[in-house]
């Protein structure tokens, strides 16, 4: 582990980070992993460890301080959410969906809209992120989802599936079509859905291979009536928004992906140089070593691509979404790697839930799926390179 310990060592965290960085480690090793067997186990969603969160107060470092936050640095977020994601995936993503979802309330709401709602997520409460339909799932403009004006309201018909949170969230960021504008491009619109507005319903929550302590769930709006104020920007401003969004968000599941890496990589090399055949370690044999080789490398290089997109957005730069795509793939693509050799290096004992890495090959399916599936990702990164 020494080369990773040393590129963590080299990331010069300011005194203020560090503190924040030690605080989350403790909790994570502390409180969060060794609960995530029983949550994975039973399905419920973990109110301990997003309460031990929100103690630390960690949406804060994402909201700016006027709406009751403490901002820190893009990196850092990342960093914790890969982190939390290490300990347990599904509390992990719980929390990064908080960003997910109030980023784009951040970077597009208007005053009046953020010193409402901001301060909600600020002190602890829930977000989620709801663009996908049953037949809209990549192609976002395909959804049918309705918002309809009336006077000072905005009426809602739809509805969504595979909505991390989308059963706990006290705010929703929601995607849907204007009424008034035909062109499928130009009437995706963006509003604050609040919990407990009628004709609110929860459809169904998915039984999934894995993150099962992360609720994902089939929700519908039905004549649901909500303030022309929770409009973000103008209509027909949802498309933009949502590139914007993706572009951060994209970044945070890669974070995601790498601490499910992360988690694979320390369980295999602490279980071959432990486990012994035809009288050696496991770690003695070649084969090992040459896996153990091209996966310390992939993290390195993937965990150091992820840091300069970080320095991207704290630099203010606003075209990076072909960086932020080859972060998402290559990092999910290496948890899917990772947790696969460790499997294959515990043998047996790896296809059984007495080991972790049972259950992080489960968790690291999903992050070639969401926020873009990989092969759209690769499509769009080969399409940055076609001369016109």
């Amino acid at each position: 582990m020494k080369i990773l310990d040393r590129l963590d060592s080299r990331r010069n965290w300011s005194a203020d980070e560090q503190l924040v960085l030690d605080q989350v480690r403790r909790l994570a090793n502390d409180v969060i992993a060794p609960h995530a067997e029983r949550y994975d186990r039973t399905g419920d969603f973990p109110s301990d460890n997003i309460d031990a969160i929100n103690a630390l107060g960690l949406n804060a470092i994402f909201i700016p301080e006027a709406y009751g936050g403490a901002p820190m640095s893009y990196r850092l977020y990342l960093e914790v959410v890969k982190t939390i994601s290490e300990a347990c995936a599904s509390t992990g993503i719980i929390y990064a969906t908080n960003f997910h979802s109030m980023k784009p309330l951040v970077d597009f709401g208007s005053e009046e809209q953020k010193q409402r709602l901001l301060p909600r997520i600020a002190e602890g409460g829930l977000g989620s992120l709801a663009i996908t339909e049953s037949a809209a799932g990549s192609d976002a403009t395909g959804m049918t989802t309705r918002f309809r004006p009336d006077g000072d309201n905005i009426i809602i018909e739809g509805s969504k599936l595979f909505i991390t949170s989308g059963d706990v969230a006290d705010l929703i960021l929601l995607f849907g079509k204007w009424s008034d504008i035909d062109d499928p491009r130009k009437s995706i619109s963006t509003l604050v859905f609040e919990k407990d507005t009628p004709g609110f319903e929860v459809i169904r929550l998915e039984d999934k291979m894995g993150h099962r302590a992360s609720s994902t769930a089939a929700i519908a709006f039905k004549e649901c009536r909500v303030p022309r104020d929770n409009l973000i920007g103008d209509p027909g401003d949802g498309l933009r928004i949502l590139l914007g969004s993706l572009n951060k968000s994209r970044p945070s599941i890669a974070a995601h992906a790498l601490g499910i890496a992360r988690a694979a990589f320390k369980d295999s090399v602490g279980y071959i140089n432990e486990r012994r055949q035809f009288g050696k370690a496991i770690i003695d044999f070649q084969s090992s070593q040459f896996t153990i080789a091209d996966l310390a490398t992939e993290l390195a290089m993937a965990e150091l691509w992820l840091d300069h997109v970080a320095s991207l957005v704290e630099d203010g730069e606003t075209d990076f979404g072909i960086e932020a795509s080859i972060a998402k793939m290559r990092a999910s693509d290496l948890a899917m790697r990772a947790a696969t050799e460790a499997v294959q290096m515990h043998g047996g004992y790896g296809y059984c839930k007495d080991y972790r890495v049972e259950r992080l090959m489960r968790d690291a399916k999903i992050t070639q799926i969401w926020e873009g599936t990989n092969q759209i990702h690769r499509q769009l990164i080969g399409r940055s390179f076609v001369s016109r």
